[in-house]
């Protein structure tokens, strides 16, 4: 009985968190909320690595959350990529250089689309 005691205490010992894992323990430098009750509200976060964001709410006329915002967050390379946003009735909108943007149209695309303007200005369609 002792010998299975001995085992069992041997196990839990052995699956205990290890928390010397080799990753660095991270600080939080600032964990700032304020909620008004009535929708508005304020974040704010920031960690000893870099990471931080900042959040404010408003009651949207739709029911939504209507937020804005930013995170912040560092790169392999030692700068930090941020992300300032909006979210309200028109979605979604973030902002950041580090963003993709879609290619600019070639002329030739341009020209087609001011001429199908002229034709649809002028009543001209095509079935």
């Amino acid at each position: 009985m002792k010998l299975v005691l001995l085992a069992c205490l041997a196990a839990v010992a052995v699956a205990a968190p290890q928390f010397n894992d080799g990753r660095p323990i991270v600080l939080v430098l600032r964990d700032d909320r304020q909620d008004n009750g009535d929708g508005n509200f304020n974040f704010a976060f920031e960690a000893d690595n870099g990471i931080a964001e900042e959040r404010s709410g408003t009651p949207g006329l739709e029911g939504q959350s209507n937020m804005q915002g930013s995170f912040r967050f560092p790169l392999p390379d030692g700068t930090f990529a941020e992300v300032r946003y909006v979210a309200d009735e028109g979605g979604f909108r973030p902002e950041s250089p580090l963003l993709p943007t879609p290619h600019p149209l070639p002329a030739h695309a341009i020209e087609q689309i001011r001429i199908a303007e002229e034709q649809r200005a002028a009543g001209i369609t095509f079935e």
